[in-house]
């Protein structure tokens, strides 16, 4: 199995040690990329008011920007722990076991505006910089940029791929084997509706369980991890996963989408099923 989670805008600073571009995933085919978007992040970051403008930023966030000209001396940290957010609160990795954490450090791949995709463990400094910003000095947008050197990286053999990421950072590296993950809320009346800011905190959970429930790829739990623990390898086996947990998964009839029906922003203890898309 492998999870493809977004970003988060916000940022946890600090760390230690120094950003090493060859200590992160895929260094030999996304290296020249990365390097490439880092040059004109920080070419456009020297100057605040255009800076300012291109990557949306306000009064009280402008501090940021000294982020994008201190990414080799501000300390780096897990990918995993760096970003936080309403997903990421929902993980809340820093609480996992021994175990789960080693499951989401194998299983769990993040899509990064600046370095392109990244390993959970991967270490990264803090920065600011989205999928729809425009980097004068690039010269292209991070959309081209990002999609031409990811289509050249060959994907794990990983079997079940959950894409979990918005549109835009799916758009950097688009994976076309990948079940694309979507939330809906069910209201009293039964009826679902698109979620916007509680979609986070649900997908957040669900990779929360999926880690601590050992979900691998032969079968065998991680370490730590309960001796039970369910494989997740195909569709099938993530719908009878979902029932075990008490959550509610619709499958399009062409196999391809999953829905995580919630209620009230939390997951639903309902029945995992496969249906048609609504």
């Amino acid at each position: 199995m492998l999870v493809l989670l977004p970003p988060s805008e916000t940022k946890r600073v600090g760390g230690s040690g120094a950003l090493d571009p060859g200590a992160l995933r895929a260094a030999d085919a996304l290296g020249a990329a990365r390097e490439r978007v880092r040059g004109a992040l920080v070419g456009l970051s020297r100057d605040e008011e255009a800076a300012a403008r291109a990557l949306k930023l306000g009064a009280k966030n402008r501090g940021e920007l000294e982020h994008n000209l201190r990414l080799d001396s501000s300390g780096v940290m897990p990918a995993i722990e760096r970003y936080t957010g309403v997903l990421y609160d929902a993980l809340h990795v820093g609480s996992l076991d021994a175990g789960a954490r080693a499951w989401i450090d194998a299983h769990v791949l993040v899509q990064s505006a600046l370095f392109g995709l990244l390993g959970a463990g991967d270490p990264i400094p803090a920065y600011r910089l989205s999928a729809g910003s425009r980097l004068p000095e690039l010269g292209a947008p991070l959309k081209r940029v990002w999609g031409e050197a990811h289509a050249a990286l060959e994907w794990p053999d990983a079997g079940l791929v959950l894409d979990l990421r918005s549109k835009d950072y799916a758009a950097l590296a688009p994976a076309p084997a990948a079940h694309v993950v979507s939330v809906v809320q069910r209201g009293d009346d039964g009826r679902v509706r698109a979620l916007n800011h509680f979609n986070k905190a649900a997908k957040g959970d669900l990779v929360r369980r999926l880690a601590r429930s050992g979900a691998e790829l032969d079968g065998a739990p991680a370490e730590g991890a309960p001796a039970d623990g369910a494989p997740v390898d195909s569709v099938e086996q993530l719908l009878a996963w979902a029932a075990g947990e008490g959550l509610e998964m619709a499958v399009s009839e062409d196999g391809r989408a999953i829905t995580l029906v919630t209620e009230l922003g939390a997951p639903a203890a309902a029945s995992s099923r496969r249906a048609g898309a609504r």
